[in-house]
Order: C-alpha cells, then sequence, then structure tokens
C-alpha cells in the first residue's frame, strides 16, 4: 500500500483552531481516524499527576448519549475498533471501521470527547482501576525501569513523570480537576483530527464540523523541559536477582533535520536481533535476554538510551561491551554495505508500517501535532537515503556524551557495582 499511486494528502484548519488532516488510499476498505489532543503528562503539574491518563480511560465511561457499553459496541459490533493511549506530550482517541460506516466512528468520537459525563461511581471505580495498573507496572521491571530512568534523566522534571501517576495523586483527582483540566487542554488549537484510508476529505471535513463544536480559546503551553547537562547514576532496589539497565544521552527533536542519522545510528547499535549490540552482549556473550537501543523524539527535545536486563555478576562485563560499542562507532566508519543494510531495515519497517491505514493514521497525527506539517514518505525515504557514514558518526559524537550520560538499574545492585567501568 505504501506505494500505491493515488494517495492524496489533504489539510484543513476549521474555525476555532482544530486540524483536520487526511491521506486519502483508494486501494483500501477501511479508514482510521484519530482524534489527537496536544496534552500529555508533561502538561501536569504536581497536584495533575496522571491527570492526563485519567481522563482517556473517563472518556470511555459514558456520555449524556451512551453508556460505557454502548461506546464500544456501537463500533464493535461493525466488526471496528476503538481505543486510546496517552504519552508524554499527547492523547490520541482513535477508531478503525470500514469506509462505509465512518460516520459512526466520527460520531462516537465526538461524543465521548464532548459529551461525557464523569460521574463520581465511574471516578472512583476508575481510581481502582488505574491503581491496578500501576502495581501491574511496577511488578514489570522491564516495564517499571523506564518510568525510573525517565525521572532521573529528565532530573524529576514534569517530562520524566510517569505518566500514569502515582496511587497519591490518583486517590485525590475529583470531578472539578477534571473539568478545570479539559478546559484548559482540550481546545480547539489543541486539537488534531486525522484520517487515513478510503475517505473523502472533503466529506469528512463536513462531517468534522458538524460534530466536533470545541471551545476554541488559547491552548495553554506545555511545560518546558531542559535536557540533562551532568553524569548520574541511580541504582534502585526490587528485591529480584535480575538488574535492569538503563542508560541513555540528551537526543534531538521530532523534527531535527539529522534524525534519520540519529535512526541509522540507534539501528546499528541495538535495532534488531542483527544490531550490533545483541550479537555482541547475547549471542556473542550470553550475558541477557534482551538487549536493545532506543530514540525517543519529542517535540522540543528526545532521548537515545540503551536498555538490557542480566544478572548481577555479568553487569559489569555487559556494560564494558556497551560502553566500548559506544566508544568505537563515535571514531569508526560503517562499511557502505552496513549502511545499506542499515538503510533498508529502516526502510522496510516503514514501508510494512504504511501497509495499514492505522500506521498512516498515527503518523499523519503525529507529525501534524508535534510540527504542524507533512512529510510524505517519498521524502522520508529520499531523506533516509541521503544519509552517509560521515553523518552518522557526527551524529554518535553529538551525541554520545559521557558528561551527560544518566545510567539507572532496578535489582540487587549498587554504584559501586559500576564503580570499575570507564564511562568516559
Amino acid at each position: 500500500m505504501a506505494t500505491l499511486p493515488g494517495v492524496k494528502y489533504n489539510k484543513t484548519v476549521l474555525p476555532g483552531g482544530l486540524r483536520l488532516v487526511t491521506e486519502q488510499v483508494p486501494a483500501v476498505k477501511s479508514v482510521a481516524v484519530g482524534v489527537w489532543v496536544n496534552v500529555g503528562s508533561r502538561d501536569e503539574n504536581d497536584r495533575e499527576r496522571g491527570l492526563t491518563h485519567f481522563i482517556e480511560h473517563m472518556l470511555f465511561k459514558g456520555t449524556r448519549h451512551r453508556s460505557a457499553k454502548k461506546i464500544a459496541s456501537s463500533i464493535e459490533s461493525l466488526g471496528g475498533s476503538i481505543n486510546a493511549f496517552t504519552s508524554r506530550e499527547q492523547t490520541c482517541f482513535h477508531a478503525l471501521v470500514l469506509d462505509e460506516h465512518l460516520g459512526v466512528a466520527i460520531d462516537v468520537l465526538s461524543d465521548i470527547l464532548i459529551n461525557s459525563t464523569f460521574s463520581k461511581i465511574n471516578i472512583e471505580r476508575e481510581k481502582q482501576v488505574i491503581a491496578e495498573e500501576i502495581t501491574e507496572i511496577e511488578d514489570t521491571p522491564s516495564d517499571y525501569i523506564h518510568d525510573l530512568f525517565s525521572r532521573v534523566f529528565w532530573r524529576e522534571q514534569a517530562m520524566g513523570q510517569p505518566i500514569l501517576g502515582s496511587y497519591q495523586s490518583i486517590a485525590a483527582i475529583d470531578r472539578k480537576l477534571i473539568k478545570s483540566y479539559m478546559k484548559s487542554h482540550y481546545t480547539g488549537g489543541k486539537i488534531v483530527i486525522s484520517a487515513a484510508g478510503n475517505v473523502s476529505h472533503r466529506k469528512m471535513r463536513e462531517m468534522v464540523k458538524d460534530k466536533f463544536v470545541v471551545d476554541g480559546g488559547a491552548p495553554v503551553a506545555a511545560n518546558g523541559s531542559i535536557s540533562p547537562e551532568n553524569f548520574a547514576i541511580k541504582c534502585f532496589k526490587n528485591g529480584s536477582t535480575q538488574t535492569h539497565l538503563c542508560l541513555g544521552f540528551p537526543g534531538l527533536n521530532f523534527g531535527h533535520d539529522d534524525r534519520f542519522a540519529l535512526l541509522c545510528l540507534n539501528t546499528y547499535l541495538g535495532g534488531g536481533m542483527s544490531s550490533v549490540l545483541f550479537q555482541k552482549i547475547r549471542e556473542d556473550k550470553g550475558l541477557a535476554y534482551t538487549v536493545y537501543s532506543f530514540t525517543d523524539f519529542y517535540r522540543d527535545n528526545g532521548v537515545f538510551g540503551i536498555y538490557l536486563a542480566t544478572e548481577k555478576s555479568r553487569v559489569q562485563q555487559a556494560m564494558r561491551i556497551v560502553m566500548d560499542e559506544l566508544k568505537r562507532i563515535k571514531r569508526r566508519k560503517l562499511s557502505a554495505s552496513q549502511l545499506d543494510t542499515i538503510k533498508a531495515q529502516i526502510k522496510g519497517n516503514l514501508l510494512l508500517g504504511m501497509e495499514s491505514t492505522t500506521g498512516r493514521m498515527n503518523r499523519l497525527g503525529r507529525f501534524e501535532s508535534l510540527t504542524g506539517s507533512y512529510m510524505s514518505m517519498q521524502d522520508t525515504i529520499r531523506a533516509i537515503e541521503k544519509t552517509n557514514v560521515s553523518d552518522i558518526i557526527e551524529i554518535a559524537n553529538r551525541i554520545i556524551d559521557s558528561k551527560k550520560l544518566t545510567i539507572t538499574s532496578l535489582g540487587p545492585i549498587k554504584n559501586s557495582d559500576l564503580s570499575s567501568i570507564k564511562w568516559s
């Protein structure tokens, strides 16, 4: 689908500031629709921790027109699906339906955004559900280490606070706080509606204009964030014999011109089973079951990180391999064939993602929300193709800076267990 002819992009800014972006793909029968709100955990103050995610849950608990069951069955009875997610910067409510049922999807998504009732009984019930969700994360070390790492990496700024909040902050949420937060953040200027599939932009515009009548008030600016400028290590205990490690450096923002070079660096180091870290740490030495690198691109900054889990006795050996490879890539040029393989992997992943209308909708919504612009798949492929071996060395030397390294562990080790490793 990614290379099919006839794919057409359109954008409209409606009165009140709400933006509609569509990508028409005539060869399919489905339409994926997303309602993107530019609000996430980074927008919360101390009293509001976890509130954005809590509201995401509450919008599915009942409106003036539909019960919670009716919200789900309205889409699922047609063979479609409806769901949502909350990140550090955005909340997205999305549905996938056959093109003939697009009107139903628009009606349901607008209903939950505009007409949710937030009854007291549902609020109290959902507090229990989210408390269980927090417990599940804390009982899953491979997930929990990323929350701990973010908190340490961002030096306790709002950007690094847990998306789910804490038991205490969730317990304090009430209807007044929800309504006040929504009034400030769920305004037209912060909402993007993206749709991909067999969809007419003109018809979509008319449906959205009629259904999404939202306050056009001035959007509240997101909390700023400052990337760390100093080295930090923090070890957390959890009673386990296995150690989970996460280390990272300040990265790039979502719209940065050099993000494709960083993607190539990430793919080389830990972007799959063929990556150098996976091969050396797992396949050659048997030191870990899971090891990977990752890139997080945000509106104004980013993170480049590495995760692995291993026994306490193997931590030093595994971490030495990681540091050796980080140092090596700063001075060693990849061969032309290595770079070609990396580019093929990145392009393949992108194009496979475009095989689904949901993948296209997510890409559309994220680009518009974070940059206010659109980048075609053809332009993306060209940007990847332009990346050369010197670009990768340059980005490695800029990003991999030991003075700005943050290391977080969860398990039995302490700072002294890492003292023999040379971090510079």
